[in-house]
């Protein structure tokens, strides 16, 4: 069982990091192996709604995203962790969240997901629930803590003196652990839920 955290600050090793780090060191305490990926810094350009992915099976654009997708499709959980600016997630992170969920083929359901992020003060609710949609879309579980999970401080030090946003984090490991391995009970048991052909209506008439 495996987790992918992508880290969507430029900082190899700061805030964001700090928390991540925090979610994976629990994740492997409770068995469950880990990556952490760094994305932040990386030059990643959004979508551009071509629609080649649907015949191919990968963006067209050959960066990162498409490096790093069979990763995602391996993967039993997904965590996203962002820095806040202007209450809302890094765009380079945005930019990579759109073209791989929209340009990964194969179906996400069950994939456990969770976002993490990193404020100095304020804007973390934002966008903690911006990032919660990619997997709300998708059909992923959301492993929950807690409280919301984010972490407050300016530097890697500051964040390790907020003593509640590590508890959050580690909080959040334990239970994400905890949802992999039921789910990958329930599948042996039961299996997957059915699914209905999907339907898709347009509200033009």
């Amino acid at each position: 069982m495996k987790v992918l955290l992508i880290n969507g600050s430029p900082n190899r090793n700061g805030c964001t990091y700090t928390a991540l780090r925090e979610v994976a060191d629990t994740l492997e305490r409770d068995g469950i192996e880990t990556e952490i990926v760094q994305v932040g810094n990386k030059d990643v350009r959004g979508c551009i709604g071509c629609r080649r992915c649907k015949t191919t099976g990968k963006c067209v654009f050959d960066d990162m995203v498409n490096e790093i997708a069979p990763k995602f499709q391996e993967c039993d959980g997904l965590v996203i962790g962002s820095p806040v600016y202007y209450a809302s997630a890094n765009g380079t992170l945005i930019s990579f969240l759109d073209r791989l969920f929209y340009s990964t083929p194969g179906d996400k359901t069950m994939k456990v997901g969770a976002a993490v992020v990193s404020a100095r003060r304020g804007g973390c609710s934002a966008t903690f629930d911006e990032l919660n949609k990619y997997f709300t879309i998708s059909g992923m579980p959301v492993a929950s803590s807690q409280y919301w999970n984010s972490v407050h401080g300016n530097t890697p030090d500051e964040v390790r003196q907020d003593k509640e946003g590590l508890q959050v984090m580690r909080t959040l490991g334990h239970n994400m652990a905890f949802l992999i391995k039921s789910i990958a009970l329930g599948k042996e048991k039961y299996g997957l839920p059915e699914k209905e052909e999907r339907v898709s209506t347009n509200f033009i008439r």
